[in-house]
């Protein structure tokens, strides 16, 4: 009878080069892609937020939006710059509201660094 038990038993256990550097680019990307992925996830819930506020805009003063939008940016964890930078304007020709603001989030990762920089805005008619 022929086995292979003495091949099988050499490789048991070892692992190959090629698998553990799959796994560690993939452990990399999946860090790098949180650390970024929190900033755009931000951004976009900040936009959402200037964009509700533009939808709603008919019924409130421009005061009660300015608020809402400095609550939303304390939430959201946006520095504060953002709700200083806050532009409101109305028009009356043709009747429609612009909020607008910008922004900048750095990222520090090993290898990485950057600064994203961000112009939310919307437009609504009144």
């Amino acid at each position: 009878m022929v086995t292979r038990a003495g091949r099988a038993a050499g490789r048991r256990g070892a692992s190959s080069t090629g698998c553990l550097v799959s796994l560690l680019l993939f452990v990399a990307l999946l860090y790098y892609g949180v650390n970024i992925g929190e900033v755009w996830f931000r951004y976009y819930r900040f936009l959402d937020e200037v964009q509700t506020q533009a939808r709603l805009a008919a019924a409130l003063d421009d005061g009660t939006i300015r608020r809402r939008i400095q609550a939303a940016v304390q939430d959201i964890g946006l520095p504060d710059s953002v709700g200083t930078r806050l532009s409101i304007r109305r028009t009356y020709s043709p009747r429609e509201i612009k909020i607008e603001t910008w922004y900048s989030e750095d990222v520090h990762l090993p290898l990485f660094n950057h600064t994203f920089k961000f112009n939310p805005k919307a437009t609504q008619p009144l």
